[in-house]
């Protein structure tokens, strides 16, 4: 029989219960599980834990670390891990594991399609006419016979590929590796090109949406520079980290004109501040970070760090181990 770990979990501050129930559902049955209670003294509720369920992987802290002394495996419920202290965590011996993005990119597609239609159907404008009784206004633009440029063609890129082929919209992506006609041809996708080959799709897209984790080589791909080989027609989408894009020159380019509009669920800053210019531009729609945020993730999140547990409680390999925040990508993500 699996030995059962002490594994204490980081609910992180303002996060929704249910991630929490799903947590014990999942974990509480098969293992050792308590909550950390930041009312309580830290040191004591450290003392004794074997494995860490760490929410959205910002919520541990030095002072966490340093106090699990018998601490081996760190589970982080999310997929990014730019934020994540790789340097403090690598002077112990403490194995790192994720959630890929197979766990979240349902709900992602889902929420880059309905950003998309926000955005070319004029939402906040509507809403603004329907508050003053002008009816019939705005006109919108439909998704059929438009192109999608996925930058990344990971599980969510690809999620969104066959929903996007649905709408009858044609889609093309970029990834730095090689995805073979078969794959390509399972997700609607008509080409995947090499990384290297955005700048000469960008002008040919009507819709960009961002696929990507945040390195230092990702942060900023849609840069000034390439938001203005943009059509003017063209908008961005983005459900995956706000480093992706320079959002400046995003805000710079829907406000002269110059793009369509943005739909976008992640910002630089989280959340924006008050009166930022994200929030107050006409043609952007912001929403506060819930694309991937879901009843389905909870529970595939919380599913996926209780096997990964029972490996490390019965001496095996976790899966989705991370060791060091670089450009490698694991597949599907």
């Amino acid at each position: 029989m699996t030995n059962r770990l002490n594994v204490i979990y980081l609910p992180g501050r303002g996060a929704d219960p249910a991630w929490e129930r799903e947590v014990v559902a999942a974990i509480g049955p098969r293992h050792n599980l308590t909550s950390y209670d930041e009312s309580k003294p830290l040191a004591p509720q450290f003392a004794d834990v074997d494995a860490v369920v760490d929410l959205g992987g910002s919520c541990g802290t030095r002072e966490m670390l340093d106090a699990a002394l018998k601490v081996k495996f760190w589970q982080i419920m999310g997929t990014g891990m730019e934020h994540f202290d790789f340097d403090y965590w690598s002077t112990r011996p403490v194995i790192i594991s994720n959630c890929p993005g197979p766990m979240s990119a349902i709900p992602l597609a889902e929420h880059a399609i309905l950003l998309m239609m926000l955005v070319r159907r004029n939402y906040p404008q509507q809403l603004a006419n329907l508050a003053n009784g002008l009816m019939y206004q705005p006109l919108g633009f439909e998704l059929v016979g438009q192109t999608l440029l996925c930058i990344g063609f990971g599980a969510s890129a690809r999620e969104l590929s066959k929903r996007a082929k649905a709408f009858g919209m044609g889609v093309i992506a970029t990834d730095v590796l090689e995805v073979d006609d078969a794959t390509r041809d399972e997700w609607g996708a008509e080409a995947v090109y090499p990384a290297d080959r955005l700048d000469e799709l960008i002008p040919q897209a009507d819709v960009i949406s961002l696929h990507l984790h945040v390195t230092p080589e990702t942060r900023h791909i849609l840069d000034a520079r390439r938001i203005a080989m943009m059509k003017p027609t063209a908008i961005i989408v983005n459900v995956a980290r706000g480093a992706l894009v320079d959002e400046d020159a995003m805000i710079a380019a829907v406000r002269e004109g110059r793009i369509a509009g943005a739909g976008t669920d992640v910002a630089t800053e989280e959340p924006p501040s008050e009166g930022s210019p994200l929030l107050t531009t006409p043609g952007i729609v912001v929403t506060p970070h819930t694309a991937g945020v879901t009843y389905g993730t909870a529970r595939r999140r919380a599913e996926g760090s209780a096997e990964n547990l029972d490996l490390i409680a019965a001496g095996r390999e976790p899966r989705d181990r991370v060791d060091r925040l670089t450009t490698g990508i694991k597949r599907p993500d």
